[in-house]
């Protein structure tokens, strides 16, 4: 069998075509990964393109249900179309109220308009950093916590190894996964997850799908 392992000459980054390899690598490792295959099949690849615009998003979806985001979202892209830094900064605190951001995530988004404008956060760069560098630059943004620079690199910039092990919904898949009484805390899931290295996103991205099949939370990443 073909091992997915990345290329000496390019980094492995999740696409259509290497995900699949990824999770045949994981079947074969995993009797339990291999059985969920089987019994849900392989997660979609979800993606959102990286730049700013992705990065309000994931702040724009913090502690608020997914139709709730999903309602913000639209009438901010309705607002402001393209969604661009200098965009987002001539719309009006009323302009942002009525659009259903919060004073916190106004302030949130501004501040990180503003990096990105300056180029105090120069997210071409971070795209070309490892993993852990990217996310110390990420998080430097107000209203960036380790989770969303998580979900920012797993989705945007198909990173094969980021494993957020603060997500509940992680948290509950590998309960599904393992067959487990109890759910898994943090430290649990991290060391559940070591056998899955250097694919731990891509087995994430089976575990969301397994809590998903299971109807436990909606699609929130198509």
């Amino acid at each position: 069998m073909t091992d997915a392992s990345p290329s000496t000459s390019a980094p492995f980054v999740v696409t259509e075509e290497t995900l699949p390899q990824a999770l045949r690598t994981l079947g074969a490792r995993d009797a339990d990964v291999a059985r969920a295959l089987e019994e849900v099949g392989p997660p979609p690849l979800r993606y959102r393109p990286p730049g700013f615009a992705t990065l309000l998003h994931i702040i724009v979806a913090q502690q608020v249900s997914l139709a709730s985001a999903q309602a913000i979202a639209d009438r901010l892209q309705a607002a402001c179309h393209p969604l661009t830094p200098k965009g987002f900064l001539s719309l009006s605190d009323e302009d942002l109220r009525r659009v259903g951001l919060s004073r916190p995530k106004q302030r949130y988004g501004r501040a990180l308009a503003a990096q990105v404008l300056s180029g105090e956060l120069d997210l071409d760069a971070v795209a070309g950093l490892d993993d852990e560098s990217a996310i110390a630059a990420l998080t430097r943004a107000k209203g960036i916590g380790r989770w969303s620079a998580e979900v920012y690199l797993l989705f945007s910039l198909g990173r094969p190894d980021v494993f957020p092990v603060d997500d509940v919904g992680l948290m509950s898949g590998a309960q599904l996964l393992k067959r487990l009484p109890a759910r898994p805390d943090r430290h649990g899931l991290l060391e559940l997850g070591e056998p899955w290295r250097p694919y731990r996103a891509v087995a994430a991205r089976l575990l969301w799908h397994c809590r998903r099949q299971a109807g436990a939370i909606p699609d929130d990443w198509g």
